[in-house]
Order: structure tokens, then C-alpha cells, then sequence
């Protein structure tokens, strides 16, 4: 049986909870690290925004390319990454994707498209529209996903891409997490729009505003798109509108919004949306619900006992895999 609107099977439709209830544990428990004093350097939860990272990436390829942000789990899971290295990572040990050198902001996995995740503000931006030039140059049929939050829009460098990807008809989505902040300022103070998808009106593609807390609504927007840019229709901007239920950054004190904000919020929580359309449909009783939770509950902390056990960087390690180092004499 396939989903009528969105081609998907049972099978699809049930991996795709099982990531979004993955990057949920892995959050939740990376969350608990820092807390413990385990992790070095911030921490920037996603919970909350699962349905765009799952949604996205279930339209891709293997070889299609993501770049990621400083709030970037979500995303490298929802492309294959794996959790082990992801978590010795965050706990800087040797084993992780940057062997416990670039922390939890700058996670890549090349092999898997993750371009990765980074720590300024649009720095995705420019290497997904350099990702797409070269698949294009080269006719390879690859798409590049950038995600970005709402802030990053301000960034000249996004309408520096924007311009080139619509000239050159580059396999590029722009896919904006519209989270409701910027740091720790509300989007309605920086915005002197609501509806961000005008910003691709000067550039002349596409643009559509999604319920980023709908997971099949991001599957099918993603995929026009993808598809859109995979056949040479050039670039697509997709707002995902969500909210970001923890703070900035894990610790962060939320001094600047109120609890009876992010109640109704938390009423539209992805993950529990899509389990209740499952069930719905009866393709996740309980007892099968329950296995996938026990499932990915045991394989995060499979992934904590991997970090734990991992060594910490060699010091003789601390300027190798850099681009650049200063030059001694």
C-alpha cells in the first residue's frame, strides 16, 4: 500500500518516524552531556524541528548534497549519518567525524553529501550554491538542500546565491527554518515581512511556505522541488514554518519570551503529529511503536557508550586536517 499523497510506503512512512524519534533522543541526550558537564563547547537542540530535517532528506539521493548550521544534528542524521561518530564528536574524542576537533557545530561526512554543519550564521549558504554549480558543470545530477534559519536570510550572501542560482539554473533548495528567532531576538523585530518566500520574488524562481511541523507536508514540498532542480529547473526557496522550543543554545536562560508562548507550541510537536497520522492510518499500533522506541532508545545509548569508551585527541593531532596554520620561523 502506498500513501495517495505522497507515494510513499508503509515501510518509508515508519523510517521516517523512527529518524524523527531518533534525532529527538539524540538531542535529549546530548542535551543531558552538556548538562553534565561531559560536553566542551555549546550545544544547539533541534528538538522541536524535526519534521523539516526528516522531510527534506527523505527526498534526496544518497549523493545529493545538505550543508547543515550551527544547529546542525538534525539534519546529518536525517542524511545517514551516524550517530557513534556524531556523539564522539560532541564529547570531543578521537573517533568522531573530526576527530573530536570541530565539536558539535561542524559535523561532515562527505561520503554521505553532508557538507557540513557550521558555525556562522548563512555559511551554508554559499557552499550548497558552489555544490550545485559543480554537479551542473559536471552534469552529474546531483541537488544540493542548504538549511538555514530565518536569521541567515539578513546575510548578504544569500541574495549574492540566490542571484546566481536562479542565472544559472543551479540544483539548488534553499530551505528556511522559519524558528521564530535570531539568537535571542524575536523574528517579528528583524523582519519587516512575515511571508520570507517574497524574498525570491527579485531573483524569479519559486518560493512556498510550508507547515514545518508537518513532516509529509515538508516530504512533498521538498520533493517538487528536488525534482524541480534535478531536471534543470534551478532553485527553489521553501519556508519551513516552525518553532524553536529550547533556547539557543542548551543553558541558554530564555529571559526573552514568556512560557505561555511556547505552550501552543509544544501542542504541535512534529514527532507526536505524525505518530497520531500512523496510527490513524493504523500502521503503528502500540506494540509496534513501542519496539521502534525501544529501538532507537538502545541504539543512542549505544552511541554514548561508543563516545565514552573513545579516546581524546593526541595533542601531535591539533594541526593536522586544518586548511591553514601559521607559519613557524
Amino acid at each position: 500500500m502506498v500513501n495517495s499523497t505522497t507515494g510513499l510506503t508503509p515501510t518509508q512512512l515508519l523510517e521516517m518516524f523512527r529518524q524523527m524519534l531518533l534525532i529527538r533522543h539524540f538531542e535529549q541526550e546530548a542535551a543531558d552531556l552538556f548538562h553534565r558537564n561531559l560536553v566542551h563547547g555549546a550545544v544547539h537542540s533541534y528538538i522541536g524541528e524535526e519534521a523539516i530535517a526528516v522531510g527534506a532528506c527523505s527526498a534526496l539521493q544518497r549523493e545529493d548534497y545538505i550543508t547543515s548550521t550551527h544547529r546542525g544534528h538534525g539534519h546529518c542524521l536525517a542524511k545517514g549519518g551516524d550517530p557513534n561518530r556524531m556523539m564522539a564528536e560532541i564529547l570531543g574524542r578521537a573517533t568522531g567525524y573530526c576527530k573530536g576537533k570541530g565539536g558539535s557545530m561542524h559535523i561532515a561526512d562527505l561520503d554521505l553529501g553532508i557538507l557540513g554543519a557550521n558555525g556562522i550564521v548563512g555559511g551554508g549558504i554559499g557552499i550548497a550554491t558552489g555544490a550545485a554549480f559543480t554537479s551542473r558543470y559536471r552534469n552529474e545530477g546531483r541537488v544540493a538542500v542548504c538549511f538555514f534559519g530565518d536569521g541567515a536570510m539578513h546575510q548578504g550572501i544569500f541574495h549574492e546565491c540566490a542571484d546566481m542560482a536562479a542565472l544559472w539554473k543551479l540544483p539548488v533548495v534553499y530551505l528556511c527554518e522559519y524558528n521564530g528567532f535570531a539568537e535571542f531576538t524575536h523574528s517579528a523585530s528583524t523582519f519587516p515581512i512575515t511571508e520570507l518566500s517574497a524574498r525570491a520574488a527579485p531573483y524569479g524562481f519559486p518560493a512556498f511556505t510550508v507547515d514545518g511541523n508537518d513532516v509529509l507536508a515538508v516530504y512533498r514540498a521538498a520533493s517538487d522541488a528536488v525534482q524541480r532542480a534535478r531536471q534543470g529547473g534551478g532553485p527553489t526557496l521553501l519556508i519551513g514554518v516552525t518553532y524553536r522550543i529550547e533556547g539557543h543554545f542548551i543553558g541558554d536562560p530564555l529571559t526573552y519570551r514568556t512560557k505561555e508562548e511556547v505552550v501552543p507550541w509544544r501542542q504541535q510537536d512534529p514527532l507526536v503529529r505524525f505518530r497520531t497520522v500512523l496510527q490513524d492510518q493504523g500502521l503503528l499500533p502500540d506494540a509496534v511503536c513501542r519496539e521502534i522506541e525501544a529501538e532507537v532508545t538502545k541504539r543512542i545509548q549505544e552511541a554514548i557508550a561508543f563516545a565514552m569508551a573513545s579516546p581524546e585527541p593526541d595533542l601531535r593531532e591539533l594541526t593536522s586536517d586544518v586548511y591553514t596554520t601559521a607559519h613557524q620561523g
